[in-house]
């Protein structure tokens, strides 16, 4: 039983730092936004409009 909560406690580290580290590459590499510049949305041009 003891064993197991070891590894239960090792896993919930893992996945905590699997976690920040994957946060921190979002933070580190996402587009800068700025005031007042549009939003750049991609569509398909051929896609039926619906409206």
């Amino acid at each position: 039983m003891r064993r197991l909560a070891t590894w239960l406690f090792y896993a919930t580290g893992a996945l905590a730092c699997a976690y920040l580290a994957l946060y921190a590459y979002t933070v580190l590499t996402a587009p800068k936004l700025t005031p007042g510049e549009p939003i750049k949305i991609f569509r398909n041009p051929d896609a039926p409009k619906y409206s």
